[in-house]
């Protein structure tokens, strides 16, 4: 398994203010937008997202990992005894994730691109 791209997650209380003032002063541009959560990046790739509230979670992620083979760090975790906080799952906008709890209490995204098979 490798991780193919890191960003932070930020919970915002407005997703279009925030994108707003970060593009703004970091001059980033908008890669995403959903409504609920906005990423912006530049154009080297490195990423920042802005989140209200997860749409699907229980919990707002503070990082988003990206791998290659995300059943691969699914079984890890696992193995690992870390705490699942949302289970390993296809979403609608194109990604395969699941969250985990690390021991400092953060939750981390980690997530593929995948289309939910038919």
């Amino acid at each position: 398994m490798q991780v193919e791209r890191i960003a932070p997650i930020l919970t915002v209380r407005d997703v279009a203010a925030a994108v707003a003032e970060h593009a703004s002063v970091l001059g980033m541009r908008v890669v995403m937008d959903m409504g609920w959560i906005a990423f912006l990046a530049d154009d080297a790739g490195r990423q920042i997202g802005l989140m209200t509230s997860d749409a699907t979670a229980p919990v707002n992620p503070d990082v988003s990992v990206f791998v290659d083979d995300v059943e691969a760090a699914y079984a890890a975790a696992n193995a690992a005894g870390v705490e699942i906080v949302h289970p390993l799952s296809y979403e609608d906008w194109g990604v395969r994730r699941f969250f985990y709890r690390d021991s400092s209490g953060r939750v981390i995204n980690v997530g593929t691109h995948a289309l939910r098979p038919e």
